[in-house]
């Protein structure tokens, strides 16, 4: 059976950029208050008009198919993780692929918020390794800044979400011991309500009403407090879960690349870990939350400034929404 690898990775982030002085000018914060919780220093928000989840998942995925060196047409599936599509229906997966002339082959989009991407990475490893597919296109972009309450009542969840896109290319590799070892999905529906945006959904008797809006059904709401606990515990778990299904140690990692959800919850796991500042990657101090797209945006990076090299055992983790989690071990 073949291995899959990550051959190549891109990433695209919206020109504007708001700082913390910036939203200390829509609601009742200031800059060291949401540094000491989040560690956000700034964020990207869309620009209206010119930013759509399609169009930047095009020019990350563009990016990707450069670093991977293959051709666009080389693409035989495309797997789209966001929560924030262009469209109720269809998924944003058939809007990729027309943008990037791929008509015929198939798209895959994938609900799991934060888990997203590993989630995503996970079904690809599946395909490659049966051999259905040959050049997967792994896709994770969110708009969300447009969901978020700016209020002071929002202001804990709007000064962490923002706006971005990255993408992998995964290919098979017949080298011993290299690519995906293993991905571990988990995931706990008694807690949905933790995190999440209740409208629009179908099983209301109209989807849309004036009565949802003004009760703030269309917003994202979130219980820090509870995600903040079950999150340390997960992504524990879940990397533990990935170094002994490969008998492999902490020790054994050189770079950990968990979701960036909230700089204060990598570093509880780093010091948990007792791993040190080079071996962990971490980029939300300066782009914010953007969910399924973390992951894919911090490999693209970490790649751009050689912070993973050929044979390092990378570790991807993430929890979120649902709650889900998931973690994936590669050899690279």
């Amino acid at each position: 059976m073949k291995t899959s690898r990550i051959t190549g990775a891109g990433h695209y982030l919206p020109d504007r950029i708001v700082t913390n002085d910036d939203l200390a000018q829509m609601m009742d914060t200031n800059h060291d208050w949401i540094v000491e919780r989040t560690g956000i220093e700034e964020r990207r928000w869309f620009t209206p008009g010119k930013d759509t989840i399609t169009s930047m998942a095009v020019e990350a995925a563009k990016m990707a198919i450069e670093r991977a060196g293959i051709k666009t047409l080389e693409i035989d599936f495309i797997i789209f993780a966001t929560i924030t599509p262009d469209y109720f229906i269809p998924g944003n997966g058939v809007l990729l692929q027309r943008e990037l002339g791929l008509q015929g082959i198939g798209a895959l989009d994938i609900r799991n918020a934060c888990s997203g991407f590993i989630y995503a990475l996970s079904v690809a490893d599946q395909y490659i390794k049966t051999g259905m597919y040959k050049a997967i296109l792994v896709v994770g972009a969110e708009i969300q800044s447009s969901a978020l309450d700016k209020s002071n009542e929002g202001r804990s969840s709007a000064v962490i979400f923002a706006d971005g896109a990255g993408a992998v290319i995964m290919q098979p590799t017949d080298s011993p011991g290299r690519g995906v070892l293993s991905t571990h999905l988990h995931a706990d529906g008694d807690f949905a309500e933790e995190l999440y945006v209740k409208d629009p959904g179908s099983s209301r008797e109209v989807r849309i009403s004036q009565e949802m809006i003004e009760e703030g059904g269309f917003n994202l709401h979130m219980n820090g407090n509870t995600v903040f606990k079950h999150a340390i515990v997960r992504f524990h778990e879940v990397i533990l879960e990935a170094l002994q299904a490969n008998k492999k140690d902490i020790a054994d990692i050189d770079l950990l690349i968990p979701h960036q959800a909230n700089l204060r919850i990598s570093q509880f796991i780093q010091q948990k870990l007792q791993l040190p500042d080079e071996k962990v990657f971490n980029n939300i101090m300066k782009y914010g939350n953007t969910t399924a797209a973390t992951i894919p945006i911090a490999i693209s990076e970490a790649m751009e400034l050689g912070r993973i090299k050929e044979g390092d055992l990378i570790c991807l983790a993430a929890f979120g929404s649902g709650f889900a989690w998931g973690s994936a071990l590669i050899q690279w």
